[in-house]
């Protein structure tokens, strides 16, 4: 769609249904085979949903409907039916403690509460302490739980009168690890979101040539919002058919990609190297002749070849694999490993890689075109503008993708949106006289790991920082130096124990104790966040005049110890 973005958000749905009414909209394999909605069959669930929001449990507009489950076919149905109510959507990281899920919802005070029977017993431990939950809806057409409302079992009859929101209310609240300890809720509007399919059509349409016979595979979560707004919403826009999967095990997701002629994905690049490992460890199990053939072709043959279409046959055994169909991958999250691209352009699977924030819906910039370095994001964004700061050289960038604001948080808001409407990323970056932009490092200490997960380590030391043994804390991102992960990024904490505690107990025995008390203290984070790396320093960490940790000069340390 190219056309300029509809004043209306319900009629430019309702086009989307009439237009693709009987194709699949959304898929997933189960216990019984495939679950499957048409586009027309997701319209009508997601107004049957609707209108039990409004018209029994009395939902007011702007209300709030939190989500918490696994990606799956129902949970586009209940985001849909959020925006036909009137409501404002709120995906929830379904890894993540009660602890956390405590204070995020503490924040926003969901009166509804999406669960599939996976996740209910942890829903119903928040509702004894969230008292803004009234009502919970399952999501799965279950009799294991029949004293709840499933979204199955729901009046069938009953219809109600949409509500119209203007194109700058919150669609959606994502939220993130705050840089205050604080989660932060990133409001995405209806403006935010249809910019975004609408850049990222143009951005796809290089690949697939408005082709709307497309399969697609989607494996990240859909509070991700990488994962909403181009793995949901922008496919959906495309008329594209989304396949979901319950295991990221790569026996299981190639399994269904030959199944359902997936021709491409979104991903992070972990899963690269995941999927690498399997495809080597297939070849390791054949004959030393097959393995010797398949040395030759990839060290001394493909590399030389520029056709797509000469490699995909030169690997056909490999392809065979992913289905025949199986296009490409499209990176997001962090940044991607160069060899790891290099590896799947070289058997006839292309990647591309994109950038941005949540902050900004989240993508900024997209690799897709030919022509345009590998080694660099790609280029801006058709709605946005961008510069990069003289001083600092952090990118900065502005356009109707960029969000409303953090939730409740004005004054963090301001710090990162200036009064022109200029968002700063905190990455450092170089545009070059083409437009592609290179990232070439981060000004805030926020820690990426190779999953893409984000972790602002003042969140994991505002928690260190509530022990009677700790003096201070700093959390620091390192590279592994071994193991499987060598090379990538890990938590580290750099701890100093209270003066007391040498009083009472001798050197290893205060090592032992404040290693111990960050293992226990940080179990009320999700594990991704928890420090890897644990050193315990008998002296005060270094620190500015103004008694601020120096958190590169600590990491520097512990890094060269």
């Amino acid at each position: 769609m190219t056309k300029p973005l509809s004043n209306n958000v319900l009629s430019f749905l309702q086009e989307h249904t009439d237009r693709y009414q009987d194709k699949i909209a959304l898929g997933m394999k189960n216990d019984y085979g495939w679950l499957e909605y048409t586009y027309g069959g997701l319209a009508v669930m997601s107004k049957r949903i609707a209108s039990y929001l409004i018209n029994d449990l009395k939902m007011q507009k702007e209300g709030k409907v939190a989500i918490v489950s696994e990606s799956k076919v129902e949970f586009g149905a209940a985001f849909f039916a959020s925006v036909i109510a009137g409501t404002t959507f709120i995906p929830l990281d379904v890894k993540l403690t009660i602890h956390e899920l405590t204070s995020i919802m503490s924040n926003c005070e969901p009166e509804v509460v999406f669960v599939s029977d996976k996740y209910l017993n942890t829903v119903l431990e928040l509702q004894k302490v969230i008292t803004s939950i009234k009502h919970i809806i399952l999501l799965d057409d279950t009799k294991q739980n029949p004293q709840y409302i499933n979204i199955y079992n729901l009046p069938r009859e009953q219809v109600a009168k949409f509500r119209h929101r203007s194109l700058d209310s919150t669609a959606l609240i994502i939220y993130t690890s705050g840089t205050t300890g604080k989660p932060k809720g990133v409001q995405t509007t209806f403006r935010n979101l249809l910019a975004q399919v609408i850049d990222m059509k143009i951005e796809l349409d290089y690949v697939f040539k408005d082709n709307q016979d497309v399969n697609i595979l989607s494996i990240l979560p859909m509070n991700h919002l990488f994962e909403f707004t181009v793995g949901f919403a922008t496919f959906l826009n495309m008329g594209y058919s989304i396949y979901y999967t319950k295991s990221l095990r790569p026996k299981d997701v190639l399994s269904i990609m030959k199944e359902r002629k997936i021709k491409f994905m979104i991903t992070v690049p972990s899963f690269f190297k995941m999927l690498k490992t399997q495809l080597e460890s297939d070849i390791a199990k054949e004959s030393k002749l097959k393995q010797l053939i398949y040395g030759i072709k990839y060290h001394y043959i493909a590399k030389f070849i520029p056709f797509k279409g000469l490699k995909k046959w030169l690997f056909k055994d490999i392809h065979c694999k992913f289905g025949n169909n199986f296009y490409g991958l499209l990176s997001g999250g962090a940044p991607m490993d160069l060899d790891m691209a290099k590896y799947f352009n070289r058997i006839g699977i292309t990647v591309h890689q994109g950038y941005g924030l949540s902050e900004a819906s989240p993508v900024v910039t997209m690799n897709l075109r030919k022509g345009l370095d590998i080694k660099s994001v790609g280029i801006i964004l058709n709605s946005f503008q961008a510069k990069t700061d003289k001083e600092t050289g952090e990118l900065l960038v502005k356009g109707p993708a960029v969000m409303k604001g953090y939730y409740k948080q004005e004054d963090l808001t301001r710090e990162v949106i200036d009064k022109e409407g200029w968002l700063k990323t905190g990455d450092i970056a170089r545009i070059d006289k083409k437009g592609q932009v290179y990232i070439t490092g981060r000004i805030k200490n926020m820690i990426v790991l190779s999953g893409g997960k984000k972790i602002f380590p003042e969140e994991v030391e505002a928690v260190l920082n509530e022990s009677d043994l700790i003096k201070e804390a700093c959390v620091f991102s390192s590279k592994r130096q071994s193991g499987e992960k060598k090379g990538t990024e890990e938590v580290s904490v750099a701890v100093v124990a209270k003066d007391e505690m040498y009083e009472k107990y001798d050197r290893e025995t205060v090592k032992n104790l404040l290693i111990e008390e960050v293992k226990r203290k940080t179990l009320k984070l999700t594990q991704y966040k928890r420090p890897t790396n644990i050193v315990v320093s008998e002296t005060e960490l270094p620190k500015t005049a103004t008694r601020k940790i120096k958190r590169k000069e600590v990491a520097q340390l512990v890094n060269a110890g």
